[in-house]
């Protein structure tokens, strides 16, 4: 698996092992330096890895036996481990356990754990974290009324959530609309985005939202300046359009 950052990249190998190259000036390169490396390095002291994420300048790997573990930029607690150091090697997430999956927002992280219920910390001014507040959090917070989750994704000020009732939950930051609930305002617990169901999977961009329907179907939500709502236009959307002319689709995943 691979997880891109602002100037860093991390790959996970089969045998469990984490690599990384790119930018270090935060340690998000995870091998005990902050010089930037051109071919890939080993993330140290890490093995048993499942799955990671990376975000701008930092990096995180969620281990087979249900840990997270985090490393690189600390400045508003997003390594979860209790302090806002920067940490140049992998430390583990404060009191988190029986985690399923993992993503980064651009100074927050997410895990999901396997009873269904999702938690946040980090960078909280635009509420992505979710816990009714605008703190921001260095150990790990519960996203309130969540519950039957299957999946995340994470923008870079939003976060978004699927239940295993197929619909989709997004919260924070809500300037372009990318919460999809047809408004722009901020939301500090999640909100439904609106008039979408039967959901498979989600995905975040920085400033905008999509899904994938068990139809086929491929839709988003958010800035579209570039044309990254796939509509046909350069309108941003507050509520979720259909991607045009794409059918049978099986996955999806966003840039900034």
């Amino acid at each position: 698996g691979y997880g891109t950052g602002d100037g860093h990249t991390v790959a996970l190998k089969s045998d469990g092992t984490v690599w990384a190259w790119g930018g270090n000036s935060y340690g998000q390169l995870g091998d005990g330096t902050t010089t930037d490396r051109f071919i890939p390095v080993q993330v140290a002291g890490l093995s048993n890895v499942s799955a990671i994420a990376a975000s701008t300048q930092h990096s995180a790997a969620l281990k087979n036996d249900g840990t997270v573990w985090t490393w690189g930029h600390n400045n508003a607690g997003q390594l979860g481990d209790g302090t806002t150091t920067n940490s140049l090697t992998p430390v583990p997430v404060s009191g988190l356990n029986n985690v399923t999956a993992i993503v980064a927002g651009e100074s927050h992280t997410v895990a999901l754990k396997s009873d269904g219920t999702v938690w946040t910390w980090g960078y909280n001014p635009y509420g992505q974290l979710g816990d009714g507040t605008t703190t921001s959090r260095s150990t790990p917070v519960l996203v309130s009324g969540l519950n039957n989750v299957t999946a995340i994704a994470a923008g870079s000020f939003h976060t978004v959530a699927l239940k295993s009732d197929g619909t989709a939950w997004a919260w924070g930051s809500n300037f372009g609309g990318w919460l999809g609930d047809g408004t722009t305002t901020q939301r500090l617990t999640p909100v439904l985005v609106s008039g979408l169901n039967n959901v498979t999977v989600i995905a975040a961009g920085g400033f905008h939202t999509m899904a994938l329907k068990n139809d086929g179907t491929f839709w988003a939500w958010g800035d579209n300046d570039y044309g990254q709502l796939g509509d046909g236009t350069t309108t941003g959307r507050h509520t979720p359009v259909q991607v045009t002319g794409l059918s049978n689709i099986s996955a999806i995943t966003a840039g900034q």
